[in-house]
This record gives C-alpha cells, sequence and structure tokens, in this order.
C-alpha cells in the first residue's frame, strides 16, 4: 500500500503548474544537467499526470549518460515498466538552450553543486519552478546569489524549494513529537559547548549499493569545490532537523544565530578505492591538488557548534569509504529536555535500524517519566496507530511498526505532497523561505570558520 501511496504523491508533484504555465493540466519535467542518482529516481515510476515526453539538456558524458541509463531501466523492467519518452540536448550550451526553448514547467536539478546555483537563479530568472536537490549553496558567493534567488521567485511568482527528506523519517517525526509534549519532555534545556542540548551525527559512506547495484560516483564528487566540503553538504539536512524540530513552524532570525566552533578534516581514499567507486583508472586533473603520494585527500568530514536562539547544537558529518558488512550509513541524534532525553541511535545494538529511545535526565525518576509515557500512549495512537514503547532498567524504547520504516526512496514522495500543498496555495509557509536561508547562512559560515582555524 505504501508503494504505491508513494508512487501518487510523486506524481501529485509534477501535476503542479505555476501561474505562468497553466496552459496544460500535464507537467513536462526539465531535467538539468543531471549528475545525481537522485534526478533518476524522482521517475522510478510514472503518473498520468506527467507528460511522458521529458527533456533533458546536459553536456555530454558519463553523466547524463548514466542518467539515462537509468530510465531506460524503468522502461525495460518487467514490473510496473514506465514509458518515458526523452528529449534529449547535449552540448556546451545547454543551459542557454533550455532558457531559450523553456519546454516545460518543473526544472528538477540534482548534480554538480557548484554550478546549482547559477542554475537556480537563471531557471528562476526565466520563470520556472525549481526542485532542487540539497545543498542549494556551497559556499558564501553562493549563498548571496541564492538570497537574489528567492527574491526574485517571489517577483515571478515561482516556488523555490530544497528536498528535506530527512523530515519525513519515522524516528525523527517521533523525536520531534515527544519534544512538543512539556509533560513529559520538559522544556528545551539552553546546554553549553560540551554539552550541546541538540546533537545531530551521520556516517555516510562513498562505496554503497542503490536499488540492488553499486553506486557509479562522478569523480567531480570528490573535489570539495565541486561537491562542496563536507561541512556544507550533508549538514543541510542536520541543520534542517534543528530548526525543524526545536522551533516548529518558527521564524529564525539569523542574528539570534552564533557559531563559535567549526573544524572539517579528511577522508583518505587510496586509488584503488577511487577507481572502483568512479570507475576511472586515473585521477582528473582538478582533484590533483588534494593528491599525496596515490593517496586522494577529501575534505568531507565536518563538525561545528553554534547557538540559536541561545540553545546549544551540535553538527557532525563523516564519510567514510565504505560500510562494513551488514551495516550502512548511521544516525545519531539527541535532544535534551529538563525532563527526559530523547535519543536516536543506530549501531550494532539496533541493528543498524534509527531506534528512538526516551530516558530521564539525571536526578528524575525513571518510574515518574514510565507512567507520563503510559498516559500519553493513547494520545499519540491516534497519529500514529501501531506505536507502542518497552520499558527497561532506564530508559524506554519507542516500538515503530515497520509499515512507518518507508525508506529514502518513499521521502521523495511525502515532500512532493507537501510541495504540491505550496503550489496549490501558491505559497510556502511564511516560516520555510527564511529558514532555507537561515539554514544556508549556517552551513556557509560554519565552512567560513573552518577555513579560518586551518
Amino acid at each position: 500500500m505504501i508503494k504505491y501511496y508513494t508512487i501518487f504523491l510523486i506524481g501529485l508533484l509534477f501535476a503542479a503548474c505555476t501561474k505562468d504555465s497553466g496552459k496544460s493540466d500535464k507537467v513536462t519535467l526539465i531535467i538539468l544537467d543531471p549528475g545525481h542518482f537522485h534526478a533518476a529516481l524522482l521517475q522510478k515510476t510514472h503518473n498520468p499526470q506527467i507528460d511522458e515526453g521529458f527533456h533533458v539538456y546536459a553536456p555530454e558524458g558519463d553523466e547524463v549518460n548514466e542518467y539515462l541509463s537509468k530510465i531506460e531501466g524503468f522502461n525495460a523492467r518487467s514490473e510496473e515498466p514506465t514509458h518515458w519518452k526523452k528529449n534529449v540536448y547535449l552540448g556546451n550550451d545547454f543551459l542557454e538552450k533550455m532558457l531559450e526553448q523553456k519546454p516545460g514547467n518543473v526544472v528538477v536539478l540534482a548534480g554538480n553543486n557548484k554550478k546549482k546555483t547559477e542554475y537556480i537563479f537563471k531557471s528562476i530568472e526565466a520563470g520556472l519552478n525549481v526542485l532542487a536537490d540539497k545543498p542549494m549553496a556551497i559556499n558564501t558567493e553562493n549563498f548571496k546569489l541564492l538570497e537574489d534567488a528567492f527574491k526574485l521567485a517571489e517577483e515571478k511568482g515561482v516556488l523555490l524549494y530544497d528536498v528535506m527528506t530527512e523530515r519525513f523519517e519515522i524516528t525523527t517525526i517521533l523525536q520531534k513529537e515527544f519534544s512538543m509534549v512539556p509533560e513529559l519532555f520538559g522544556t528545551m534545556q539552553k546546554g553549553s559547548a560540551e554539552e550541546p542540548a541538540i546533537v545531530k551525527e551521520s556516517v555516510h559512506h562513498f562505496y554503497k549499493d542503490v536499488a540492488g547495484s553499486v553506486l557509479k560516483r562522478p569523480a567531480w564528487f570528490f573535489d570539495v569545490e565541486q561537491e562542496g566540503n563536507g561541512i556544507v553538504d550533508v549538514t543541510t539536512h542536520l541543520v534542517d532537523l534543528v530548526q525543524w524540530e526545536c522551533f516548529p513552524e518558527q521564524i529564525i532570525d539569523r542574528n539570534k544565530v552564533n557559531i563559535y566552533q567549526s573544524k572539517q578534516w579528511p577522508t583518505v581514499l587510496s586509488k584503488e578505492q577511487f577507481k572502483m567507486a568512479t570507475a576511472m583508472d586515473k585521477y582528473p586533473s582538478y582533484l590533483q591538488k588534494d593528491v599525496k603520494g596515490d593517496s586522494l585527500y577529501v575534505l568531507s568530514n565536518g563538525a561545528f557548534n553554534y547557538t540559536i536562539n541561545d540553545i546549544h547544537a551540535k553538527i557532525s558529518v563523516i564519510w567514510n569509504y565504505q560500510a562494513p558488512a551488514g551495516t550502512g550509513d548511521t544516525h545519531y541524534s539527541i535532544m535534551r529536555g529538563s525532563l527526559c532525553n530523547l535519543i536516536i541511535l543506530q549501531g550494532k545494538e539496533q541493528e543498524y535500524k534509527p531506534t528512538l529511545y526516551i530516558e530521564p535526565v539525571k536526578g528524575k525518576n525513571y518510574e515518574v517519566l514510565k507512567a507520563a509515557l503510559d498516559k500519553y500512549l493513547p494520545t499519540l495512537l491516534k497519529k500514529y496507530p501501531g506505536i507502542s514503547l518497552k520499558h527497561g532498567d532506564n530508559r524506554s524504547e519507542v516500538i515503530i511498526p515497520e509499515s512507518y520504516k518507508v525508506g529514502h526512496e518513499a521521502h521523495f514522495g511525502q515532500v512532493a505532497a507537501n510541495y504540491l500543498q505550496y503550489l496549490k496555495d501558491g505559497k510556502l509557509p511564511e516560516w520555510e523561505v527564511p529558514n532555507m536561508l537561515t539554514k544556508y547562512y549556517i552551513t556557509t559560515k560554519a565552512l567560513e570558520l573552518s577555513q579560518m582555524s586551518d
């Protein structure tokens, strides 16, 4: 059931038109310079509301070929095949051609982050909606252009949005839900540099399987000038979650943000590891600056501490080469309340699946917390049927039915449902745009600070 629901939601996204493109009930997709597998995942299934004819504008090369190969694979599969009809323009002037022809009304961006902010601005300037994979800005210069892009989007009456899939991960949703119950959580602690009130940490891997096959990374993915340093990439999701969980539906003033500690460090890859991840026998010229001996040093790891509305937060992202057998990407999070802590763990004990725990803060009685949890559970069940609690010696585990664990790809459809509503409304919630800008202000300023301390 969830599978078909997800398909439906993804289709709904592309059934929405801009104010300037209401000539058709269908949407025609413009896939611009696809270089990340997320671009293809948005077309993994088809909905009748989407025109089967889609347009691709890109330079010639392996990246567009990989993307088109995935689309052809969707068409050729035996179960629920798609029927995409491609219209492909390949050439160095692909961006100019797209802006001149404007054959669709939704521009999908998932690729090289060095170019992404320019693509965003020029697409909006042409009167097109933009759905962009994160990050939308990887440095201060990009951030300033992104500010201009949002202003122009308002003038043009189009919507610019980034894909924050992690808001739809069930343990994160429930962590937020419990934090909004004063009888359980109390109030958010202020925390300190040594013990932040909220921590978000994640571990990712360069070599991984996606949809049953090894993911081929483009070589630029390992160049921080094109992909972005680790401190401005995946951290986008984590900073977004801090804002979304701690200050729901509130506009966050960037003047209430203070980044006071930031650092970055490299992941070292051997030449053989680079070859396995990219299928390239040698490093391209633009990576030579990061090569020492035969090893590639990628500044993909980052951590920073900051205060937001006087609450101490810490963000950390680590990239390893490959996850140990039976494991995968991991996530850790803690929210510290005056009565209890809400903790997400994803280690060996949890079989590498994110699991939410609730424990009393030091000095608080666990029996009192258990009673409060049991009292709140019927209210939670009205919204999330099937959730249960498993009490232990000093903490309780939230037991989540498998039906809620829909996976990363399904989260794109859930983002789409929100986006559809925003398009119907003709606007985003008043807090979304300022908070997107605050998010990218934080990540790009953290990068600046880390570079000053290098």
